[in-house]
């Protein structure tokens, strides 16, 4: 009876533990929360965009995402957004936040954000890494050598910003910048990037371990959940079959297809907990039709 006693309380105990933020046991990485956060809409795109074969009148929304991971004492965001006004002038945003204000619901303030993992060079993605000022800046190796220079000596650069390749450049200089080697490295404890179905050069998507298993955040490896479910390549593409690719891959890495997130998918933002205006943490996925 009081060996039952005992364990019962350790139980407890452990159960308590688990719940209270308190530090992860020692060896294993940190259990991640993980939060997509929605700054901005474009509407009125051509769906071929996403969606490879699409009909040519069809129109979607694209939301504007990018991805808080928190754990371990850090502020991870994946991709940065983008805020310079010259982007205004060539598509139609609505709901626009400037990407360094969207965490606020989350109590996270742009000096906070420690880290940003640079999916790809793309200016929806790259353009605001200069928005938080205290963040190191993971991007693959191959990715910036390329944009930064053999990219530009012919018409191999687009949806590449020649001002923000420049920016990423001047980070460099200043120590701020570090270089992912290739596919499958693990860059932080419990957080791998896996190099991308050749969205650009060498983009990367990321897994995270979390409460709920690993998440795979695609970024536009995969644009929407159509492109999974339907198994078809992303529209803007170097290489649709190693689009496919990545995605049968994402489907290995998550511990659950439900934790493949989009890069673009407004749908991402009726799946997931609401936290509040254009906020879900990445767990407990609603039941899709």
């Amino acid at each position: 009876m009081a060996r039952t006693w005992l364990f019962g309380m350790m139980a407890l105990v452990a159960l308590a533990g688990a719940g209270s933020g308190g530090p992860e046991p020692e060896g294993f990485p940190p259990t991640y929360r993980i939060f997509a956060v929605r700054y901005a809409t474009i509407e009125d795109l051509p769906a071929k965009m996403f969606v490879q074969g699409a009909a040519p009148e069809r129109k979607t929304s694209a939301a504007m995402a990018m991805w808080l991971i928190q754990g371990g004492g850090r502020n991870i965001l994946l991709d940065a957004g983008f805020y310079h006004e010259r982007f205004f002038k060539d598509w139609s945003v609505s709901s626009f936040v400037r990407p360094s204000d969207a965490l606020a619901g989350l109590g996270v303030k742009p000096e906070d954000v420690t880290d940003i993992i640079v999916s790809h060079m793309h200016w929806d993605h790259a353009d605001g890494v200069d928005l938080f000022k205290s963040a190191r800046i993971w991007i693959q190796r191959d990715e910036y050598a390329y944009y930064s220079g053999e990219a530009w000596s012919g018409d191999h650069h687009g949806g590449i910003d020649p001002e923000n390749v420049l920016t990423l450049v001047a980070l460099n200089t200043q120590g701020r910048v570090t270089f992912v080697d290739g596919d499958a490295q693990e860059i932080l404890p419990g957080i791998t990037c896996y190099t991308g179905g050749k969205h650009t050069f060498q983009s990367q998507f990321v897994g995270v371990s979390s409460a709920s298993g690993t998440v795979v955040l695609a970024s536009d490896n995969l644009y929407l959940y159509e492109n999974l479910e339907k198994h078809v390549p992303i529209g803007s593409t170097l290489d649709a079959v190693s689009n496919l690719r990545a995605q049968d891959r994402m489907r290995r890495i998550a511990a659950r297809e439900e934790l493949i997130i989009p890069g673009h998918d407004p749908g991402v933002f009726d799946r997931f907990p609401r936290l509040g205006a254009g906020l879900v943490e990445i767990r407990g996925a609603k039941p899709h039709p």
